[in-house]
């Protein structure tokens, strides 16, 4: 046999293999220790006997439901993405290796405490035994994971990255040396929406139990739902964003927890006194000059089929990187996005046994972008709005530049939880924070806004809060499904401002012998018979919403800086003095546009506005002439809780969902936990899996499946059981 044949003759797997035997043998020992079983929904719940083995077998599972996520989340966090995108990437992944060191990472790994450094070999060692086992899989970069990936990311948030308000295009403007002048995107704003989270306790529920209700709005199959339980007092049950190895919204037997996006001050802009002296820059700081830092950065790009690098020379002081330059002055930033002190609370949060476990747990001051909704088997409920606040002089706008030229304005440590704004057990027995003002988060049992500095809660007011804050008050003997119920109130709050307006302005404006008047009569007519609530039936649902989004960009905006009046109060000032032509005018062309679509303005909601689900991409794809299923949900930014966010794509007349609800749970902390979840569309990225969109028509209807928490039950409805890699 000739050598050619022989090598033919060979397995690919041996081409394939990236791993020494010594490593293929820890992979499949600790494999041995692992038991995944899928219930009937493709939900893993992982069973192992150390914490570390249940990591393994999470990033396992993880990775044989949707490695290209699991991937991309990293490619992203390492400050790669031009090599697979192009050059548009390139300022995305200057400002990601600004902010996020991969030598601070890697040494934070080499000095970590000896339990997390094995939750962090457990994590790659569960990709790379994934990797291993199926050679047919083609990464798109990725082809070894490292454990010190893991303090790339050491937040669960989708938008973890802070900046203050210092832009790309300001970052491009700085240092690509171009002359033109750079401006960002425009931003879809119907996207930024954020999350809710309600508890109620035992004065507000049937049975006297802590309910906890858990509502994050991010992009669809972000995250996936995941239960881990070890033999050292991991029990877990909740949502997982791809990659990361602790469940970042959940439950424990004790406890649970719901993150929302918070506004609080994190990260500020210092601007500097720059002097240039030969080719050398320096900073004024107290009256002296101190040299600018400097460092090389290379940045690699595809670019027409091959991948090319461009190296930047870029800035710091001792306040951070310099990212931006405003008005001759250049600004650093100082942040804290990414930490091992986070990832140390990001896990030991999944092991609280309680109100007061936890609260030991947030005084690690180390979560920079969320608020928390809490409650727990004691019938505690609890909220805390930030985490990680810096003490600051109260008598500047931390929301601008600051001075960085005095030591005036530097951080003064950080505030401890005590003095950050929250609230305990509250009289009115029900929580609830919508990315909205912690000021409104309990009615009148609310903290004090006067008794805190302006940067830790900027956030203002929204619609959802609106909402949420109407039905919590009146909602009483709350279960697990009039938790739900409450979740899914489909009453669009801003409308009962804006529709108003629209229609005293015509009947002020617009005549009977006016041609708009017959245009627009009836549509009025129905408008103000309408009770601002949406189906999938209903036609004032379309034009409301096709209508609003054409109206002062303003009143889109959810999150604020100190000083600026929040959405609900703009959305007001603009509906008292908008004229005929912001209101009328945007409402005729609103009809205009559904007729020439569909032939018709009398269009019901759920006819146009979609859930589709065609393939695993990450950037989804959407198609009129494929199967859809009809939704009645509207974006959060108008009001409304279950939140679903659609828009009409290049080569598509309908509206397709993008994002909003993605895993919801309502959890009931009683002897034994009972909870419902949903996902949309379902657990697994394969098209070919029945788990792709299994849970696609529910989620359409706000209909849960029960959540398997007890193993007799999970045994019961077990789909599959194995060891990773059989």
């Amino acid at each position: 046999m000739n050598r050619l044949l022989l090598l033919l003759l060979l397995p690919v797997s041996l081409f394939a293999q990236r791993f020494s035997s010594a490593e293929i043998n820890r992979f499949e020992q600790q494999a041995k220790r692992v038991t995944i079983i899928r219930d009937n929904w493709g939900i893993p719940h992982i069973y192992g006997k150390t914490d570390a083995d249940v990591v393994f077998g999470l990033l396992y599972a993880q990775c044989e439901d949707d490695f290209k996520r699991v991937e991309m989340n990293y490619i992203e966090k390492l400050g790669r993405m031009a090599e697979l995108k192009g050059e548009s990437e390139l300022y995305n992944d200057l400002q990601i290796k600004l902010l996020i060191d991969t030598t601070e990472a890697i040494a934070d790994y080499n000095k970590a405490a000896p339990w997390l450094k094995k939750l962090m070999n457990a994590y790659a060692d569960g990709i790379n035994y994934y990797l291993h086992k199926h050679p047919q899989v083609k990464p798109a970069m990725l082809t070894r994971f490292k454990p010190w990936y893991t303090l790339l990311w050491t937040d669960g948030s989708i938008g973890a990255i802070s900046t203050a308000d210092a832009t790309i295009a300001e970052l491009k403007n700085f240092y690509s040396g171009d002359k033109v002048t750079y401006l960002d995107a425009p931003k879809d704003p119907e996207n930024q929406t954020g999350s809710n989270g309600f508890a109620v306790g035992p004065s507000k529920t049937a049975s006297g139990n802590a309910i906890l209700y858990i509502n994050p709005h991010v992009t669809f199959y972000f995250r996936p739902e995941v239960h881990v339980v070890s033999e050292e007092g991991l029990n877990v049950y909740g949502a997982v964003t791809w990659g990361q190895f602790f469940v970042y919204q959940g439950f424990n037997p004790y406890c649970g927890w719901m993150h929302t996006s918070s506004a609080v001050d994190v990260s500020d802009l210092y601007a500097e006194k720059i002097t240039q002296k030969g080719n050398l820059y320096f900073y004024q700081y107290n009256g002296r000059l101190k040299p600018v830092s400097e460092k090389k950065i290379t940045i690699k790009y595809q670019k027409d089929g091959q991948l090319l690098s461009r190296t930047f020379t870029t800035y710091a002081t001792h306040h951070g990187p310099v990212i931006a330059k405003r008005n001759d002055q250049w600004l650093s930033l100082r942040s804290y996005n990414r930490s091992m002190l986070s990832l140390v609370q990001s896990w030991q949060r999944t092991k609280a046994k309680g109100l007061e476990d936890y609260k030991k747990v947030m005084d690690l001051k180390a979560n920079t972008s969320n608020n928390t909704v809490f409650a727990d088997n004691k019938g505690n409920i609890a909220y805390w709005h930030g985490n990680y606040v810096p003490v600051r002089d109260p008598r500047l706008n931390w929301a601008k530049p600051v001075d960085g030229s005095t030591s005036a304005t530097e951080w003064k440590g950080l505030h401890a939880v005590s003095e950050t704004v929250h609230l305990y057990n509250p009289a009115n027995g029900w929580l609830q924070n919508c990315n909205s003002t912690p000021f409104t988060v309990a009615g009148v049992n609310s903290p004090d806004k006067a008794a805190y500095p302006p940067y830790m809660a900027p956030d203002g007011e929204n619609f959802r809060g609106v909402n949420a804050a109407r039905v919590l008050s009146k909602g009483k003997d709350f279960t697990v499904d009039k938790m739900i119920e409450a979740g899914y109130d489909n009453y669009l709050s801003a409308f009962e401002v804006l529709v108003p307006a629209l229609v005293k302005s015509f009947e002020t404006n617009v005549k009977p012998v006016d041609s708009l008047y017959s245009q627009l009569a009836e549509p009025i007519a129905l408008l103000k018979k309408w009770d601002y609530r949406t189906a999938t039936s209903s036609v004032p649902t379309t034009w409301a919403i096709e209508w609003a989004q054409r109206l002062n960009g303003a009143i889109q905006k959810i999150y604020i800086d100190q000083g600026e009046d929040d959405q609900v109060t703009r959305t007001k000032k603009f509906a008292e003095v908008a004229t005929a032509d912001q209101l009328v005018i945007p409402f005729a062309q609103t009809l205009a546009d559904l007729q020439k679509r569909f032939g018709t303005w009398q269009k019901p909601w759920g006819d146009i506005n979609r859930f589709q689900r065609l393939a695993g991409d990450i950037q989804g794809k959407y198609d009129d002439a494929q199967p859809s299923l009809p939704m009645g949900y509207a974006s959060a930014l108008w009001g409304m809780l279950p939140s679903y966010n659609s828009r009409v794509y290049q080569g598509t007349q309908k509206r397709y969902g993008i994002s909003g609800n993605s895993f919801i749970c309502a959890v009931e902390f009683g002897p034994r936990i009972k909870a419902r979840s949903l996902l949309a569309g379902g657990q697994s990225g394969d098209p070919a899996s029945a788990h792709f969109k299994d849970q696609a028509e529910m989620y359409t209807k706000g209909q849960f499946k029960d959540v398997l928490f007890y193993k007799e039950d999970v045994l019961k409805h077990a789909e599959k059981m194995y060891h990773p890699g059989e």
